[in-house]
């Protein structure tokens, strides 16, 4: 019996052996934006696609350009597993514009908010403190901000989840009295 035990691991290690040679692999070329692709998304480096090391479940993400309706999301919380609405604007809105409240998105998914640079001031990062809903906010900027004062506002905003930098080198400096997580990028191009 013990024979038999052998010849059968021995048979699943060569089996195994053998599959690991393959074809070789090709490598990634990075396509060039279309001339579709709208301007806050084509040179601003911010991509929509969202990584969750904990969400390993199968589901949905729906993506608007621009702050969405109430009709269009209710439209996106009917998508099937619908797990993440990326909002992904241009630019910080301007005014008194009425910010949507994510009131009525499905509880199993979050709005994940993603602006560039630091707001225009400090009423337009505090007008985000009063929308209600599940709501993660990520700022991606091109380096520390000029005055401290706007790290101190940061650090006050409710839905604020990560700063990212775009940065050649990587470096706290500007950025000590941020209380958030900081990430950061650097674009090869």
């Amino acid at each position: 019996m013990r024979r038999v035990e052998i010849i059968c691991v021995l048979l699943i290690g060569i089996g195994m052996g053998c599959m690991a040679g393959g074809p070789a692999i090709e490598p990634y070329v990075p396509h060039e934006p279309t001339a579709s692709a709208s301007a806050g998304d084509a040179g601003s480096g911010l991509c929509p696609l969202i990584l969750d090391r904990g969400d390993v479940a199968l589901a949905t993400t729906v993506i608007f350009h621009h702050l969405p309706q109430p009709d269009e999301l209710q439209d996106a919380g009917e998508q099937p597993l619908i797990r993440h609405i990326v909002v992904l604007l241009p630019a910080w809105p301007q005014g008194n514009m009425q910010l949507p409240m994510f009131t009525n998105v499905p509880p199993e998914a979050d709005v994940i908010l993603i602006v560039p640079g630091y707001p225009p001031d400090r009423s337009a990062l505090e007008a985000w403190n009063y929308v209600k809903g599940p709501v993660r906010m990520i700022l991606v900027v091109d380096g520390p901000p000029i005055s401290s004062g706007v790290l101190d506002d940061l650090n006050l905003a409710r839905h604020l989840e990560r700063v990212v930098a775009r940065m050649d080198q990587p470096s706290r400096a500007g950025f000590e009295r941020l209380q958030r997580p900081l990430s950061f990028v650097h674009d090869v191009n």
